[in-house]
């Protein structure tokens, strides 16, 4: 009998519609060329379903989403939405949500530099060649979570002229949460190079020195096998432009690994190029690095690179298809060997004729597969 997935895609908002298509392209061929069947369905999130239900994550999407095998999103966002009223709905509340409903507390985003786009990078070649890092982000606590409340101080109302509007945001962790996410990413240091970095900001934050104490006893008691070293979160940011290909798994809490992964992203040259997976203890989502760029939404120039490899996530981590996963890897890396481009990665030595849209891209990579 032929196996089957149900997959929930949520295409969201900007250039999401654009690349999910071509995620959709690409996994239909691995499904044509392994014999399994992907039947996927479609679902509101972010400012879409905002304009649509005034809600930026609908109890149906939720609901669609844990009865799937796996979730593939797209992007959320854009400036229609952007308020600063607190009260008003944001695209981004409903991928918080949805983190939150599905359980997911880590997230994985691999940072890798394919040889044929070692010229994208601002970086001197000699800085990025061999950069092969996973940043494991926890993605339910911290900031993000935590209360949060804006109101009028009478006692500030005035003072230096201001108004006396008063805001605050907890940062809070719970001891159960560094466990998990740290056994995370000792775990695939072990699959990997054997070395993982935890970032903190222990100098400062109480949270961090709890972080850091947690971090420390899983590692001795369960992973000594495992090369562990700290970096303060300031520093961390400027050695992942110092000296990138020395990591190997970082792990941190979810701002200051929200922060970091952009950064490392950037690394490549395009956020256009990397995937990200979410992953709890039910089913997980997979998702690009990049936003939903919406000054280039609709005009079929958007890079589905990272949309594609995330599918390719997906099926190792939500189906065990490792090896199809290799497909997709295989397939964008002859891509991009052959000298195919989209603008956002092509540069002076791409030929005019070697620069695809949206679509063409994911073609090229259905062709390659």
């Amino acid at each position: 009998m032929k196996k089957s997935y149900k997959v929930c895609c949520l295409p969201g908002d900007g250039i999401g519609p654009e690349i999910i298509a071509e995620g959709k392209k690409v996994l239909a061929a691995v499904g044509a060329k392994a014999s399994v069947e992907f039947a996927c369905e479609d679902a509101l999130i972010g400012g879409a379903a905002i304009d649509a239900t005034g809600d930026p994550l609908p109890d149906a999407t939720l609901e669609a989403a844990k009865a799937s095998d796996a979730v593939l999103l797209a992007s959320v966002g854009g400036p229609k939405w952007d308020s600063t009223d607190p009260n008003a709905p944001r695209p981004e509340q409903g991928l918080l949500r949805i983190r939150k409903g599905l359980g997911l507390y880590t997230n994985l985003r691999p940072v890798k530099i394919y040889d044929a786009l070692v010229g994208a990078s601002t970086l001197r070649p000699e800085v990025i060649k061999g950069v092969d890092l996973v940043i494991v982000r926890e993605l339910t606590g911290g900031l993000y979570f935590g209360r949060r409340e804006r109101f009028y101080d009478e006692e500030g109302a005035g003072a230096n002229g201001g108004r006396g509007q008063r805001a605050y945001d907890t940062l809070e962790y719970r001891e159960y949460e560094v466990e998990r996410i740290a056994r995370q990413a000792f775990e695939a240091a072990r699959k990997r190079r054997g070395k993982v970095t935890s970032v903190d900001k222990r100098n400062v934050l109480e949270t961090s020195r709890m972080w850091r104490e947690v971090v420390h006893r899983v590692h001795d008691e369960e992973y000594p096998d495992v090369e562990l070293e700290d970096l303060l979160v300031d520093n961390t940011a400027m050695q992942l432009i110092n000296r990138p290909a020395d990591f190997d798994v970082v792990v941190t809490e979810n701002m200051f690994g929200d922060i970091l992964s952009d950064e490392a992203a950037q690394i490549t040259g395009s956020l256009g190029m990397l995937a990200s997976a979410s992953l709890g203890d039910g089913v997980s989502l997979f998702e690009p690095s990049a936003g939903s760029a919406p000054d280039i939404a609709g005009q079929g120039v958007a890079n589905p690179l990272a949309q594609i490899l995330s599918v390719g996530m997906m099926l190792t981590y939500a189906f065990g298809m490792v090896e199809e996963a290799g497909w997709i890897e295989a397939a964008v890396e002859r891509v991009l060997n052959e000298g195919w481009r989209t603008r956002d990665i092509a540069d002076e030595n791409t030929s005019a004729d070697h620069v695809l849209g949206t679509s063409a891209m994911g073609d090229k990579v259905v062709v390659a597969l």
